[in-house]
């Protein structure tokens, strides 16, 4: 259960970046708000996760998907650029998550 945890929490972290982006500077308040919510959701189930994963997995992890999930929107929804060094940046980070899943 620990890992589904982890996943969903870096599924919210995905979301309160985008939407901390949304909020063009915490200026407007639905987005705000939001952001704040997802944050809470987050970070509540990365706790749960640490109940029984080790420190520096559960948090790479969560960091990763956030990262390289939040580098996937800003290039999908926000059209940011995708060019081959990012691409290989982001492909490292998955590699990463990889073996720091596969090693614990």
């Amino acid at each position: 259960m620990a890992w589904i945890y982890l996943f969903v929490a870096g599924l919210l972290e995905i979301g309160w970046a985008f939407s901390m982006k949304r909020s063009e500077g915490f200026t407007l308040l639905g987005p705000t708000l939001l952001t704040f919510i997802l944050m809470i959701g987050s970070f509540g189930l990365l706790s749960l996760a640490m109940r029984s994963l080790p420190l520096g997995t559960a948090y790479t992890i969560w960091t990763g998907i956030g990262a390289v999930g939040a580098f996937a929107v800003g290039i999908l929804v926000l059209g940011e650029a995708a060019n081959p060094m990012r691409l290989i940046a982001a492909g490292l980070i998955v590699g990463g998550l990889v073996l720091m899943k596969t090693a614990g």
